[in-house]
């Protein structure tokens, strides 16, 4: 199945996800939606579905739609397998990455590139566009030779997740807390990473649990989720008050908005 090009407001729409894992609904009756060129944040406390959302999205098969859609490009993309997902262009960086032994960073990204296009990548030209996003995130050109997260830190971990983005181009990027486990400086190299692939081609959907990313990427749009689907969404003034007032105040009205 592929995905065709087609006439759209939005990028992405969800509309009503519930979504159960081994049978226990995690997702109520989620809606949002994400327009071309625009980054949105999903903010929420720990079991509120954000990583579900993130995993729902790239059509990890765990994970089971029981009701709603999901329309990427104005097309539900229900029944395309992951593979499918991501070469129809959506990309998922994951907040635990997992380490490949004995497979080199270079070597994977060629075969990841090879994927996604359904073609080869010249040499020169993948080398060329490793080599402009190594020097935006910082990194030394040795870091290509390196197994995929083979003994890396949490900071080298999620640059080499942006470091993915930047070489896939993916229309629709979903970050699942690229933020977590990175110390101020790492936060930074991260943030202007992110802010590097900022396009009207492209929409990015961030996921935090803070508010400290967004100081650095500020988003169009702030969604806060609460037991399985949004209950607010606001600008970006939403997360700092968030950081003041935390989430408590908004688990009263979860049964009213959740509809």
């Amino acid at each position: 199945m592929t995905i065709q090009s087609a006439i759209q407001p939005s990028l992405l729409e969800v509309e009503n996800l519930h979504v159960a894992v081994d049978g226990k609904e995690i997702l109520k009756g989620l809606t949002l939606s994400l327009g071309c060129g625009e980054v949105h944040a999903i903010m929420g406390p720990n079991g509120s579905g954000k990583s579900t959302l993130s995993l729902c999205l790239m059509g990890h098969p765990k994970y089971t739609i029981t009701q709603g859609r999901i329309l990427y490009k104005g097309q539900d993309i229900q029944q395309l397998a992951v593979n499918e997902r991501a070469a129809a262009g959506i990309f998922l960086a994951f907040q635990y990455p997992t380490a490949i032994p004995g497979v080199t960073i270079v070597n994977f990204l060629r075969s990841a590139l090879r994927g996604v296009r359904g073609t080869d990548v010249p040499i020169k030209e993948f080398r060329q566009t490793v080599k402009t996003h190594l020097k935006t995130l910082g990194i030394a050109d040795s870091f290509m030779n390196r197994y995929v997260n083979d003994g890396f830190s949490g900071g080298e971990k999620k640059r080499l997740e942006i470091l993915q983005m930047a070489v896939l181009a993916p229309a629709l990027a979903v970050l699942d807390e690229t933020d977590s486990g990175l110390d101020i400086d790492a936060l930074k190299t991260v943030a202007a990473g992110i802010n590097a692939q900022r396009s009207s081609q492209r929409g990015i959907l961030l996921i935090t649990h803070y508010q400290r990313l967004l100081n650095y990427v500020i988003p169009d749009r702030v969604h806060v989720m609460v037991d399985g689907c949004v209950v607010r969404s606001a600008g970006p003034e939403l997360a700092h008050e968030l950081e003041a007032k935390g989430y408590e105040g908004l688990r009263p009205h979860t049964q009213t908005l959740c509809v």
